[in-house]
């Protein structure tokens, strides 16, 4: 195989940490890159790393086969929980003996004489209850991603009819899922949460968007209530040192931003034969969001070699604006040669349609959706006709419930039938098939901390989620899904370049898929000079190795002789 140019960099991603203010526009993100940092990205069918700059050559493990029935998964993951919970106790994981600390793999701790008083390890629990409190957007534009906590609701009601979760401890709970409405607007989002975690005492607290987590993170760690599995993107939420209660799952936002980086820099030659510049056009959503994309972009462009050849130009539009026609109609007018949505939910729909008629669908050379708006319900025919054809993606790491690529699919034949028995339709929504991406990851953690020694705590599924290695099976093969403590707070490290077949409806694979599993990691620096002398230790500063990528994993340009995998159909992470 010969060798390709490889791009080296590593993301930094500076957030302000959330509090209960207002502020439309939410946190200020800021992001540098790092271009002294590399690291080997392995090919995807495993072997060895192209390298370059005397980097030196790394080899993966050859990808197990996927589970071929539901019965080989089940025991797949029965066979990983106990190898989490093994590791666990093997390291002396868990709480201290005064109750005092809390140590997990990789460095990772928790302080819990820092929690407040009369705070309580199993608040929310009962001899045979669990409450997990939700917030999501069942109302507004991102009203479509409401119907995850819908998909999570079936899964939890199997787990209920088969008599619950059995704890270390002999006790036996069913899980009381209270899901609350806020219309991915952080300012309902704040007392909703305060209902939650006040009145209702929920066990966890779950919610979904970047505004919405970054203005009720600080309180939940301030508080010692575990926020899992945040249905966001945002860099902010690997974070284990100072907000150790809270995680991410899906792709990095600015992990995203810099793989579309590497996409351009590759086809400058192509995009600008003359050597001239290469304009790039961005639609960006104003709240923490989509200013995750917007810095980590323009981070990458400033320390890109060939930033002199890439002009960025850009238009916002509020979360909940009706339409995109202007903010399209003058991004049109730059005549880019690429242009990236940094949004979500309807205005995804609507910048394809705006495209079309714009006439930037036959004028752009690249257009991107971003990867929570992958799903059918965003791109399908029902929604824009022919048009999103031939658009481009950064697909994060997942499947896509609805395409008939995944026909055969165990789990997804499984999630399909689970919907329909309870009257959900799976082509109806693509959040339906995020809703499993979240919910199998809960409920497998939950029975991991279920098992571990104390039985079922707040600190345990902390701990669970920190030394969690497990096969999703929503996963793209070869995703990993694994954190470890402070060393490597991100579960979805990878994902693939794709491209719409409108036709077909579905998602084409363009390359190999890229796994930078414990790869993306991340440091913490006080920015004080970005968030200002708030004191309140809420800026952070999180760095993101995001390692080389070569021209084989970008996306259609490869050597004859590189295998080209049959992978088709998957959909990007969940929201906003």
């Amino acid at each position: 195989m010969a060798l390709s140019a490889v791009v080296g960099l590593s993301l930094v991603a500076a957030a302000c940490g959330g509090d209960d203010g207002g502020g439309g526009g939410g946190a200020e993100t800021a992001a540098t890159v790092d271009a002294n940092v590399k690291q080997g990205v392995s090919e995807a069918l495993g072997g060895s790393a192209t390298t370059t700059e005397g980097a030196t050559t790394e080899t993966t493990e050859a990808a197990k086969p996927a589970p071929t029935s539901m019965d080989e998964w089940r025991s797949l993951w029965e066979e990983e929980r106990a190898a989490v919970v093994a590791k666990v106790k093997a390291e002396k994981g868990g709480k201290s003996a005064d109750g005092t600390k809390v140590t997990g793999p990789g460095g990772f701790t928790m302080d819990l004489s820092a929690c407040p008083s009369g705070w309580s390890d199993t608040e929310g629990l009962t001899d045979t209850e669990i409450k997990i409190g939700h917030t999501t957007a069942q109302s507004g534009t991102l009203a479509d991603y409401g119907n995850i906590a819908k998909a999570i609701e079936a899964q939890i009601k199997e787990v209920n009819d088969a008599g619950g979760i059995t704890d270390s401890e002999g006790k036996t709970r069913k899980i009381t899922f209270i899901v609350k409405d806020d219309g991915y607007d952080a300012a309902r989002t704040i007392p909703l949460v305060d209902e939650l975690i006040d009145s209702e005492k929920v066990f966890a607290m779950w919610t979904l968007g970047s505004p919405n987590t970054m203005k009720t993170y600080d309180k939940l760690n301030q508080r010692c209530i575990p926020q899992p599995l945040s249905m966001t993107g945002h860099p902010a939420w690997g974070d284990p040192a100072k907000h150790p209660w809270t995680t991410g799952q899906q792709l990095a936002y600015n992990t995203e931003a810099v793989l579309w980086g590497a996409f351009i820099e590759q086809r400058l030659d192509e995009l600008a034969p003359d050597g001239g510049k290469v304009t790039v056009a961005g639609l960006i959503m104003n709240n923490d969001f989509g200013k995750a994309y917007q810095s980590g972009f323009n981070a990458f462009l400033a320390e890109s070699e060939f930033k002199d050849r890439i002009e960025f130009v850009q238009e916002t539009i509020e979360p909940q604006a009706p339409t995109v026609t202007d903010p399209m109609t003058t991004l049109a007018s730059k005549n880019p040669q690429v242009f990236i949505a940094m949004v979500a939910g309807t205005p995804c729909t609507q910048a394809i349609t705006e495209a079309a008629n714009n006439g930037m669908a036959e004028s752009v050379a690249y257009l991107f959706q971003p990867s929570v708006c992958g799903a059918k319900s965003f791109v399908g025919q029902d929604k824009v006709g022919m048009a999103a054809e031939g658009w481009w993606i950064v697909q994060g790491g997942i499947k896509d419930i609805s395409s008939p690529s995944y026909d055969n699919d165990p789990y997804i034949k499984y999630a399909r039938e689970q919907l329909a028995a309870n009257g959900l339709d799976y082509k109806a929504s693509g959040s339906f098939g995020s809703g499993y991406f979240f919910g199998w990851a809960f409920l497998e953690s939950m029975k991991i901390a279920a098992e571990l020694d104390g039985g079922l705590t707040r600190t345990n599924l902390i701990l669970a989620l920190r030394s969690m290695d497990m096969t999703h099976p929503y996963a793209l093969e070869g995703i990993k899904f694994n954190m470890n403590g402070a060393e490597d707070a991100y579960f979805i490290e990878g994902g693939a370049f794709q491209k719409r077949d409108a036709a077909a409806e579905t998602w084409v694979t363009e390359g190999d898929v890229i796994d930078l599993s414990g790869g993306v990691r991340r440091g913490r620096r006080w920015c004080r000079q970005r968030c200002g002398d708030r004191g309140d230790g809420g800026c952070q500063r999180q760095a993101g190795r995001v390692g080389r990528v070569d021209r084989h994993h970008l996306g259609g340009r490869h050597d004859d002789d590189c295998g080209r995998p049959d992978l088709h159909g998957g959909v990007g992470g969940a929201l906003g």
